[in-house]
């Protein structure tokens, strides 16, 4: 019988695959001392992030999918 493959809690918690098969994340430092970063900067971050390459793979094994 083969063992089953366990989610790692961690990166559930970060990471979302969407139904294409994309990697979803939130940028972090989003909250933390707003007045010193630029308009921009608080914009860009309010959006999430995909991930590609590698990285992705990985992440996506971790979650089991």
């Amino acid at each position: 019988m083969k063992t089953k493959k366990k989610v790692r809690d961690s990166v559930a918690k970060r990471f979302k695959v969407t139904k294409t098969g994309k990697v979803m994340f939130e940028h972090q430092y989003g909250s933390h001392k707003k007045i010193n970063k630029s308009k921009s900067r608080i914009r860009r971050q309010k959006e999430p992030g995909v991930l590609t390459g590698k990285f992705a793979k990985k992440i996506k094994k971790m979650l089991s999918k």
